[in-house]
Order: structure tokens, then sequence, then C-alpha cells
């Protein structure tokens, strides 16, 4: 096999043909697919083996020192001979790794063969295509998570391991000094936890980078950007916390920290640099002064790494492992973000000049990955297929696509509006997607407009909506604007005779209802969705396909925690916007119907006097009732929506789109590990997508659209009378 080798005498990088590792008792041998570069700590090694032997011991005088005890205690030559040997012998480099498992060792039983694994350790995830890897040195990748990115775990668990030592508050303010690939994430860290981040680095594009994953400023040592900054996010008191990612030998780090830290606060040192602190500065701020230990604890312990002896977990809570596991969660939930950190991707057959790239400065990089032959994006996955996303059936009878759709032709998609929902969960997904093209924007406010061409790359913005209606190379409108607004412009789209996605509620009144179902008359159009997205989540279908289909009643229990509305809210405007409920629950009354394969035939609600929280009650055919409870006064802490539904002996519990359970003959239970929430809008997005492309059904039927709206505005009438509504009655 190849691996990656340094001769520290020479200097020499090589790409040597080595005998593969064998796999041994209490580990398992992983392929590499992505190993990451530490263009900190690997190419200080890198640079130091080019010095002179003199330039070697002044960049280390911790070796100096153990030559000088081998000289009085071995003498000269025997000492020489033996420096000599060490020097002139190749070593490896990297530590951080993901691939997949080639073979288990005995004593090793919660991997199989095929496993993706994230590995670490500057002996056992080193850059080579195969390595034997200890117990406590690897960790799962969770699901979904790409290959390239658990490459970062190492990295990850050291900047995690340094976070951890200081102890973070919600709303503190940080001060993370050296951007590099630590620094940078060291400051996602932070802002996950609930912290404010100032960074320092003399690199404005990696000041810029910082900038764009979260943190509130950076700039240059000394810069008047980051006094101001600490100045004005802590009141003038000074950061709470101080994290030395750089390296070097200046002592400006330390001084730095001691000038912008509070009195009494925290410096952690995660990086290698000088350590020369000012005894004055700290004294009078009585500045505590952490280290933090590469991955955790169990680092440097032999028993630990190599014998797989693991620390109780009530006496050492985040060990090397934990923080491991901990960091490719997060990053697989998305609370970092470690694509933005790739400078550069490169063939693992071209490692030696990358290293060489990067060490005379023609490369500049914050992390470097190595690609390597077979990894599982171009060889087959031998991991356990992940639950598919798939497009729900839906029913037969929906109009013909307009004949004009030329097959193969890109989807032309036009929004109307642009706030919140449309650029957090509607466009993220449909920009840069094949076979779509976004064709206009169309906002009140052309700056709107504009912002959002240049962020999703729409070919045109407008105000102009009528141009769009009259544009024939326009298949389908996307209606995003405030809800007063829904019914009057899918009622406009439909007679224009595109097809329409209307983001909930599709209509605020029952006048509103009929003026939409009169367009779908005229036009003969009824190309129609409603973002009733949660029925389209993949957990949640995963879990009704293991329940199964309903043969008797059934009892469905929907909880959700809505929580009170802040001060200004466009949603506390019932007079223009309708109610919240009004807003919101058709989403919760789509999902009951979908779980319970049919539309509801009655509405009761009752409401807890000036609480606002709702409990509404459907009656199904069958003698099904789901039973709603919406509420705006449970704890923030507590998760948004929870379901369950009992039915022919068997019960379902939908926790928060992130965990779900079967009871029955068997037990299922999703993955225990978090994830984050899909509640279906990707989903939903390709099944509307492919109706438009093909010409064939919309994912939810007409009938079952306005159904669920007729619901959502029969719950007003159910509260005022006091009786139990027949939807016929509704209507």
């Amino acid at each position: 096999m190849k691996q990656v080798v340094q001769n520290y005498k020479s200097g020499e990088l090589a790409l040597l043909d080595v005998p593969a590792p064998g796999c041994r008792p209490g580990g398992v041998l992983v392929r590499s697919a992505y190993s990451l570069i530490s263009t900190g700590t690997e190419l200080m090694k890198v640079s130091e083996a080019g010095m002179s032997m003199l330039g070697k011991a002044r960049s280390r005088p911790d070796q100096v020192a153990k030559v000088a005890q081998s000289v009085a205690t071995n003498g000269m030559s025997a000492t020489y001979r033996k420096v000599m040997n060490r020097l002139d012998s190749y070593t490896p480099l990297g530590y951080s790794l993901c691939g997949v498992v080639e073979e288990v060792g005995a004593g090793i039983d919660e991997v199989a063969v095929g496993d993706l694994v994230s590995c670490a350790g500057n002996e056992h995830a080193l850059h080579a295509e195969l390595n034997w890897v200890p117990k406590n040195l690897y960790a799962p990748v969770p699901d979904g998570l790409a290959p390239r990115h658990a490459a970062f775990g190492t990295v990850g668990a050291i900047a995690l391991q340094g976070v951890r030592q200081g102890e973070p508050q919600l709303g503190e303010v940080a001060l993370v000094v050296g951007l590099g690939l630590i620094g940078q994430l060291v400051a996602q860290l932070l802002t996950a936890s609930g912290a404010r981040v100032v960074g320092v680095d003399p690199d404005p594009v990696r000041c810029e980078l910082a900038v764009g994953l979260g943190a509130a400023a950076c700039g240059a040592p000394g810069s008047p950007t980051v006094e101001n900054a600490v100045a004005e996010l802590t009141g003038g008191h000074g950061v709470d916390q101080v994290y030395l990612a750089a390296g070097g030998g200046s002592n400006e780090p330390v001084e730095l920290a001691a000038r912008l830290s509070r009195d009494r606060g925290r410096v952690v040192d995660i990086g290698k640099c000088r350590l020369d602190l000012p005894w004055n500065a700290y004294y009078e701020k009585e500045l505590d002064v952490r280290f933090s230990r590469s991955y955790g604890p169990g680092r440097y312990d032999p028993e630990y790494e190599l014998q797989g002896r693991d620390y109780p977990i009530g006496y050492v809570r985040w060990t090397e492992r934990r923080n491991l596991a901990c960091f490719l969660d997060l990053v697989a939930r998305g609370r970092v973000d470690v694509e933005p950190l790739v400078s550069h991707t490169a063939d693992f057959a071209d490692a030696v000049e990358t290293y060489r790239s990067m060490n005379d400065g023609g490369l500049k990089a914050v992390a470097v990955l190595f690609r390597y032959p077979g990894r599982p994006e171009e060889a087959p996955d031998r991991r356990p297929a992940p639950p598919q996303v798939a497009v729900p059936p839906v029913p037969r009878g929906a109009a013909p696509a307009p004949a004009r759709r030329v097959a193969g032709a890109p989807v032309r998609l036009a929004f109307a509006g642009a706030g919140n929902y449309a650029t957090s969960m509607l466009l993220p997904h449909l920009s840069g997607r094949d076979g779509v093209e976004l064709s206009t924007v169309v906002t009140t406010t052309a700056l709107s407009a504009a912002n959002a061409r240049r962020k999703f790359g729409f070919a045109h913005a407008t105000t102009d909506l009528d141009a769009v209606l009259g544009d024939p190379a326009v298949d389908a409108v996307f209606v995003v604007t405030r809800h007063s607004s829904h019914a009057e412009l899918t009622r406009k789209a439909l007679l224009a005779g595109k097809a329409v996605f209307v983001e909930k509620p599709l209509a605020l009144t029952e006048e509103e209802l009929t003026e939409v179902l009169a367009a779908v008359e005229e036009s003969g159009n009824d190309r129609l969705q409603v973002g009733f997205n949660r029925r389209f989540a993949p957990l949640l279908r995963e879990a009704a396909q293991r329940f199964g289909p309903l043969t008797g009643s059934a009892n469905l229990r929907y909880l959700v925690n809505a929580g009170r509305l802040e001060h200004g809210s466009w949603y506390l405007r019932h007079g223009t916007e309708g109610s919240r409920f009004a807003g919101e629950g058709g989403h919760f009354i789509d999902t009951a119907s979908h779980l319970l394969g049919a539309d509801p035939v009655s509405v009761y609600a009752v409401t807890t006097p000036g609480t606002g929280d709702l409990q509404v009650v459907l009656r199904y055919p069958g003698g099904s009732t789901a039973t709603l409870s919406y509420l705006t006064t449970g704890p923030s802490a507590f998760p948004k929506e929870t379901l369950d539904l009992v039915a022919d002996g068997r019960a379902l519990r939908l926790d928060d789109f992130v965990r779900a359970s079967v009871y029955g003959r068997k037990r299922w239970v999703s993955s225990r590990l978090p994830k984050a929430r899909d509640k279906g809008q990707r989903a939903e997005l390709d099944a509307f997508l492919r109706a438009v492309r093909t010409g064939g059904p919309m994912p939810v039927s007409l009938e079952s659209l306005v159904a669920t709206t007729t619901a959502t505005l029969a719950v007003p009438t159910a509260l005022a009378t006091g009786a139990p509504v027949t939807l016929a009655e509704a209507r």
C-alpha cells in the first residue's frame, strides 16, 4: 500500500510502498476515503525537517534537553548514533481521516465490515491507504454525513476539547486568537454554544471566512476592529474567554489575551504558541490560564488508546472518543459547517507535491484533503442503506401538464416573495439543482428582489408579478408572501395557467377558498400544491411504513408546543393576517389526515381562557379521531411537536422529527443519535417538481387540500358555538 512519509534529517517527503498493516484484536482495519492535512501541526513538522541541525535544535529545545540527558547517561558516541538513527528514519504524517472498515478485530462488536468511521491518532490515522485503528480512536459516522466532512473528526475533537476547557456560557463573549483550521472550528463551536465570537488573525481572508461562519467581528491583532468589537459586545468589561489557537514564536497572543480579558477571565491554550505570561497583567486580573490536551481525556494514556479501556462516563463525561463522536454529530446536524474550510482537495497520488506547494507558500489553505482511490463516492457503498426519502403516492386524475413543456427542458420557476421561509427552507433546496431554472423573483421592494437574485441565482428580479404571470416560459409559481395575499396570488397564477406551490395557508376565509376553487373551475387548471410538508418528512414516512396500514379505527394525539410570539410578530396582526392557528394549523391537520388515510368529517374545539391554548378534536370516517393540542404556554425547552398514533394493537411515536418508534409484535426505534430535524421540505419539493416536469398528479390531491383548509377554517366556528361542526356545513 501507499503511505506518506518524511525523513526528518534530510527533509525528504515521499509516497512509499509499505506493507499493509494487519488487523489486530481490539481494533479495526480501515481503508481510507479522505484524510485531512493539519495545516498547523503537519506543516510545522515539514518546515522543521527542512531546517539545518542548528535550526532543528532551536525549534525543539525540549528534545535538546533529552539529548543532553542522554549524553550524561550514555556518553556522546552512543547518544550521537541514537539521535542520527532516529533523525535519518522515515516518520509518518497525518492524524485525522475517514474510511471504510475493511476488517474487524477480535473484541469489536459495535461496527461491521463496510461501516464508515472517523479515525484519530498520529500513529493510527495516518495518510495511508490502510490503517489499523484501536477501539477508542474511531467513531461511527452518522448517516448522511459526507466522508470528506467526517475526515475533520480529529481536528474537530481538538477544537471541541479546547472549547470545553473554556466552559463558555450562553451570552458570553469569546476571543479566538488565530483563525487557522483549529481556530475556525473553535469559533463555530463557540457560536453553536451560544457565545459571541471576536476573531483575531493577520490574514484578512481568514477573518472574512470566520465572519461568514458566524463570528461577530474579526480583524488583525491590535486593529481598531477587534478593540471596538470587544468594547461594544462586552460593555467595556472585556471578553469572558480567550482561546489561543495561534502558532509561532511571538508573545503577542498572550499579551493580547491579557489586555482584552475581563477581570477573572479564562485563557485557554490550544495551539503551540509562545507563553511568556506578563505577570502583572495576569496577576492584576487574576486570569485563569488553562491548557487543552489535544482530543481530550484519554490522550497519551496507552491503556485507553491502545488497550481500549474506557473511562466511566459518570467520572469522565467527555473522552477522546466521545469528543470525536460529538463533533461528528454536530457536523451531521448542521451546527458546524466544515465545507467552507476546505481550500483544496488533492488526489492521494499527488500528496508529495501538495505538501511542497503548501510549504513553499504556493498553496495557501485552511484545510486540505487527500482523496483516496475507491472511496465511497466512487465505489458501491457497503454501509446499510439509510432510509430513503420517497415521493409519496398521489391519487390519479389530475389534469395533465401544459402541452407546451418540452421534454427534457428545465423546469422554470418564479417566486412571488423572498422572505425568511423562502430563503431558508425552499430556495436552498432549489438553487443549483439540476433540471431546475430559477427564472424570476418578484418582491414588493427592488432591493429584496436583487438580494434574492444575487444569493440564489435567479435570472431576473422584478416587482411586476403580472409580467411574470404573462411569461410563457415560466412553468410554476411559488407563492411565499404574507398570508393575507396567498389566495389572491394563487388565484391569479392558476388563471394564468401556471402550476402553483403556495405556502400554507391556502386561504384565510371561506370566501377566499371559494375564489381559489372558482379559478380552478374557470381555467381548468388544478395544478396546485400547498406547503404541507410534514407528511413528506423522511422519519415520519419510515415510521408510518413500519407501523403498517390501518385496518380499524385509530386514535391520534398531536401536541404542538408552539410557544409565545415575540412582540411585534406579524402573526399578531389578526385583522389582516388571520389568527396564528389559521396560518399554522393546516400543517398539523394535514399530517393527521395523512396518517389516518382520510379527510376529517367534523371539528370540535375548546380554548383555555386568556392563554390562546387550543384543543381541537377531529373526527374521521370509520370512527378514527385526532386530538390536536396547540399550546402557547409550554416551556421553550420542551420539544415543539410530539405525536402518538394508536390503532390495531400497535402504537407509533414521533418526537419532534428527530426520533420515532413503533410498538407492535416487534419494537422499532430510529437511531438514537440526534439528527437535524427534517420536516419534509426537500422531499415535498421533489414531488412537486416531478409532477410539473412529468405532467403527473400533484403530490396531494386538491380534495385533500380543500378538506384540510376547510377544517382549519372551521375551528373559530366550533369555538364560537361550543359544538362540533361538520365540514359539509362549514363549506
